[in-house]
């Protein structure tokens, strides 16, 4: 008599299905789904909803995560320089490095597969986090909405691949420090 299959047990099922989540959004997210999620991870097909009431949800976790990510990203590229010029170019390199890197999640984070953001007020306050902390690091709220606003525009359309700055020739490892070039010439025209 075959024993039946066993099911291996998570200690910690929230981490292993965010886990399995993220690789899946990196590989295709249109097979994102809780089904996929659980089956990588190794549990039931029901498993997933203990932590994520539907695909949304999962959704929405995986983008907060994505803010939390950025903002510290900036954050720390932020303290790195002191003349505010410097400032931002290190803080588009930085943002730029993030998008090039994680380009699956930049996607989820500011595209349309989460249409119902309204409904998750956590994910507003996480993606706010991203331009209060470009204005902290600024010392100027406006100004980092601004800065971010240059920032995400031409970090998207290095993503969509409507603009190239050498990475199609030079590939990705390129795009932070032709940014700050961009950035640089943009806010040095600016002052003058």
């Amino acid at each position: 008599m075959d024993a039946a299959p066993r099911r291996y047990h998570h200690g910690d099922l929230r981490n292993a299905l965010l886990e399995s989540a993220r690789a899946l959004l990196e590989e295709d997210i249109s097979a994102l789904s809780l089904r996929a999620v659980a089956r990588r991870a190794g549990v039931s097909h029901a498993a997933p909803y203990r932590h994520f009431s539907n695909h949304e949800a999962l959704l929405v976790e995986l983008a907060k995560e994505g803010f939390m990510e950025l903002r510290t990203e900036i954050a720390n590229a932020s303290v790195t320089r002191n003349f505010e010029t410097d400032r931002i170019t290190t803080i588009g390199a930085a943002y730029v490095r993030f998008v090039a890197r994680r380009p699956a999640l930049a996607r989820l984070m500011f595209g349309p597969q989460l249409p119902n953001r309204e409904k998750f007020p956590e994910l507003g306050e996480a993606a706010d986090g991203v331009g209060t902390e470009i204005g902290r690091a600024l010392q100027d709220a406006a100004a980092g909405l601004a800065v971010w606003a240059a920032i995400h525009g031409l970090a998207m359309l290095i993503l969509e691949n409507v603009i190239d700055l050498g990475q199609r020739r030079a590939g990705l490892d390129v795009l932070p420090s032709r940014a700050e070039i961009v950035l640089r010439s943009l806010f040095a025209v600016e002052r003058t």
